[in-house]
């Protein structure tokens, strides 16, 4: 019998303007709505702290081992759920829950500017927008040099690329937490399937 797939989907604790985060909100809710009994879902909210990330990180991915960790985050611009190509490691400035942000300004000293995700976000993208579900999907390059982009890179690096970075709206604008749930299901359900068809193909992890 086949063994079954662990997927981690975290949100993001409030910060700023977002007294309650729709990406901690919409990966509860999909918590509930579950990936399938083959698949072995675990989630968890993330702290708004650079130093918590460096922590919490290595141990989600050493104590469950996963398939493919999906980090969810709240952006005030997006209008749509955003799937994120890759992590950057420059240009942390601005300062976190704590008022602390790194002074190297990376995430890595001497890692690599950028690493990509082994997932093609644009196929991702395609199925979902073209399976009929009524929540807007795209893709961007850019997620942000805050909370969002340190801990995607962070978990690319630690995953080898088995990652993935989804920024969604505020609640209401103008999706409920069920239609975002519901988004994040099929995203990551089209994720999976993309990983386990693209099984022995070489990928180039980092874009030199």
């Amino acid at each position: 019998m086949e063994q079954k797939k662990t997927v981690i989907v975290t949100g993001f604790e409030p910060f700023g303007e977002h007294a309650v985060n729709a990406s901690w909100v919409a990966v509860q809710e999909l918590e509930k709505l579950g990936l399938g009994d083959d698949i072995n879902l675990h989630v968890a909210e993330v702290p708004v702290e650079y130093q918590a990330v460096q922590n919490l990180l290595p141990s989600l991915w050493k104590q469950h081992l996963p398939q493919l960790v999906v980090h969810v985050g709240v952006s005030g611009m997006a209008t749509t759920v955003t799937l994120e190509q890759c992590g950057h490691n420059q240009g942390y400035m601005r300062l976190d829950n704590c008022r602390f942000c790194p002074e190297s300004r990376c995430c890595m000293e001497g890692g690599p500017d950028c690493i990509h995700s082994v997932i093609d976000m644009d196929t991702v993208c395609k199925r979902v927008n073209s399976s009929g579900l009524g929540v807007s999907v795209s893709v961007s390059k850019d997620a942000g040099r805050y909370l969002c982009d340190y801990t995607y890179y962070t978990s690319l690096f630690l995953g080898k690329g088995r990652s993935a970075f989804v920024h969604v709206p505020p609640l209401g604008k103008p999706y409920s937490a069920e239609e975002l749930a519901r988004a994040l299901r099929a995203v990551v359900l089209e994720m999976l399937e993309l990983m386990e068809h693209n099984k022995g193909k070489k990928h180039c992890l980092h874009n030199l």
